[in-house]
């Protein structure tokens, strides 16, 4: 991350002022409330920022702080509220179908999505600016594309295991640096006229967005959501290969050409084959290897269902207003 965020609210501020500082004991703070905390700009941008140690880290942060116990401790009190919304929204973890039957529990989950589409929209109806917003939306998550699922590789064994490594292994691009999925969408940013930068647009884009992202880091780095991020990858392979191609065909309308589409003319193809293997494979797999985290599998589907529905809400009421999706609109050198 090549700069720190500017600050959205109290409990941002104060991380990213001791941030800058040698790890120390962060000194209790203010009780973390939010009327909407998946949307909420300042919880998001502060969860954010503390998962972000366990990836790539941030700029001017001492690597020490990943671990100080007292900035874990606010993480938590971050998460929770977190957590409460989600399980507000998509309920607690319920019944859950037999191994067998996973894949089909998780195509009812998509199914049920009956919200107006986002990827339609892009395919028929975006201007080049909207295109812009969207791939700066997406920045956040595909700069790290299968970073955060990869977290679950540890906490899996088996025949579920071998699923996970064998969609991962095409994310990361088959050993191929310039075929990582994280790479290729690099290059659609710089098709663009954007910024590849990893993190370059943290500042622009809004809560709802860092929700997504947040939602999979939450899963990823707790054992205990092991079936949940399972179900979260396992929903989104299943769902991604028509969006994708809509996507595709959006951006060669507006006449750009394959170094803008690469990344998702990839996953049109790479999703497809995905979508058995995650749903059956993995999903179904782990279903009949610990009963115990079935329920947690579509869980994680349905949570990925909640976010996701939100922030392409987002988006499109927004554009459909007139008004920018972003949080920052883009420099008008950008999109002119």
């Amino acid at each position: 991350m090549a700069r720190l965020p500017h600050p959205r609210g109290e409990t941002s501020e104060r991380l990213l002022e001791e941030l800058v500082r040698a790890p120390h004991h962060l000194p209790p703070g203010p009780a973390i409330g939010s009327s909407d905390p998946l949307r909420d700009e300042d919880l998001n941008l502060a969860l954010y920022l503390s998962y972000e140690l366990h990836y790539r880290g941030l700029a001017g942060v001492d690597d020490g702080w990943e671990w100080e116990p007292s900035l874990l401790a606010l993480r938590r009190r971050l998460e929770s509220r977190f957590e409460e919304a989600l399980v507000e929204t998509v309920g607690e973890p319920g019944p859950s179908a037999a191994p067998e039957e996973m894949d089909l529990a998780l195509r009812a989950i998509a199914d049920a999505d009956d919200g107006p589409s986002l990827s339609t929209y892009i395919e028929r109806y975006a201007d080049l600016e909207q295109v812009m917003e969207f791939a700066v939306h997406r920045s956040t998550y595909q700069l790290k594309e299968a970073d955060p699922h990869s977290w679950a590789l540890p906490r899996l064994s088996g025949s579920p295991k071998a699923a996970l490594v064998e969609i991962q292994a095409d994310e990361y691009g088959g050993g191929r640096a310039e075929r990582i999925h994280a790479e290729l969408f690099s290059v659609t940013l710089e098709a663009l006229g954007l910024d590849p930068t990893y993190g370059a647009y943290l500042d622009h884009v809004p809560g709802v967005t860092l929700a997504t992202v947040n939602l999979m880091s939450l899963l990823g780095l707790h054992r205990r959501w092991r079936g949940a991020i399972v179900g979260h990858l396992a929903l989104f392979e299943m769902t991604s290969s028509i969006p994708n191609r809509r996507y595709a065909d959006g951006l060669r309308r507006l006449g750009l050409d394959e170094r803008a589409t690469g990344f998702f003319d990839e996953h049109v193809v790479a999703d497809a084959v995905h979508e058995n293997v995650a749903a059956v494979d993995l999903a179904g797999g782990l279903a009949r290897e610990e009963p115990a985290v079935a329920p947690d599998i579509l869980w994680g589907a349905r949570a990925l269902g909640a976010v996701e529905g939100s922030w392409s809400s987002h988006l499109l009421e927004r554009w459909e207003s007139g008004t920018t999706s972003l949080r920052v609109p883009l420099p008008a050198a950008v999109t002119s």
